[in-house]
């Protein structure tokens, strides 16, 4: 197969507090959430003037792995698609068939396969591409990667960070949390969802030598009575903090920006509960354009290349 572009799919996010409103609509796609949650989340984004760093920070691993394939002698544009806003998946596409694109290569911004994940986003470029009817590009898809070695390495880098500004008397004794965006056990891949994001934590803490650790969940949506995916990165710190540990390093494995559910839900959220019960939280940024994250996406989308 040619290829001739490569396009990064990505969850989407605000820009500005107007585009709050839509762009949860467009999340929940009209699944019911009482009015007071959605007031809730709409006051997390109130805290950052409606803007998620999410689109920005996409745009920004775009251009880097475009750089990155011409350097490596496949000079191909990357492209953008969000799910949640723009530019939508189906508004890439229809710039992509505009632009002369026949075939591209889809690769998927999250670590983890789930329903969630995706399955969705799979189902999403389908919709679309019958949307915008013949014009719109054939696109194929990338394998997983969520224990590739140079995503376990930009992790494993980005952790070793937040543990370098503890001291070092106190860093082998700190708990090293990972968290992942929780989903509902219902969720027919969740079993293999939480496989990967275990493997993937396993992975990093065997790359730093740090045996205490643990996974986490976080930004839980559905209803109390659902059972999601536990234990809730809130709890986890509660107890380590009852179990008398000083500090926590956080690592959202389950992340690849750093977007409100990691701003708020980690940085705000967890870390005031944190600091409620005495404990000093420090969190490892996510692997937004990581060279080695970058690089990886490179490599990942040159296997189909030359398939």
């Amino acid at each position: 197969m040619q290829y001739d572009a490569v396009l990064l799919i990505a969850f989407g996010g605000p820009e500005k507090m107007d585009d709050v409103r839509p762009f949860l609509a467009n999340v929940l796609r009209g699944r019911p959430v009482p009015p007071a949650r959605l007031q809730e989340v709409i006051r997390h984004y109130e805290l950052f003037n409606g803007r998620s760093p999410l689109n920005e920070i996409t745009f920004r691993q775009a251009k880097a792995v475009r750089r990155y394939l011409a350097q490596e002698g496949r000079p191909l544009p990357v492209y953008v698609g969000m799910r949640n806003w723009h530019p939508y998946i189906a508004e890439t596409l229809e710039q992509m068939g505009r632009d002369g694109v026949k075939n591209a290569v889809g690769f998927i911004l999250s670590a983890q396969q789930s329903e969630a994940g995706w399955a969705r986003y799979k189902t999403n470029v389908e919709e679309a591409s019958e949307r915008v009817g013949t014009l719109a590009p054939q696109v194929a898809f990338t394998a997983g990667w969520h224990n590739h070695p140079l995503f376990i390495q930009a992790v494993a880098d980005l952790t070793q960070r937040a543990f370098s500004s503890l001291p070092a008397v106190r860093r082998k004794a700190t708990p090293l949390v990972f968290t992942a965006h929780s989903v509902p056990t219902s969720m027919p891949s969740s079993r293999e969802y939480v496989r990967q994001i275990e493997e993937g934590a396993r992975l990093v803490a065997e790359c730093l030598g740090h045996e205490n650790w643990s996974v986490a969940y976080q930004s839980r949506s559905g209803p109390p009575q659902a059972p999601w995916l536990e234990p809730d990165i809130g709890e986890v710190l509660k107890e380590l903090a009852a179990q008398g540990a000083r500090d926590t390093v956080v690592a959202p494995i389950g992340f690849v920006c750093d977007h409100i559910e990691v701003l708020y839900d980690l940085d705000t959220e967890a870390r005031g509960m944190a600091e409620r019960n005495g404990l000093n939280m420090v969190r490892a940024r996510t692997v937004n354009a990581h060279p080695h994250f970058i690089q990886m996406i490179a490599e990942v989308v040159q296997v189909t290349l030359n398939q």
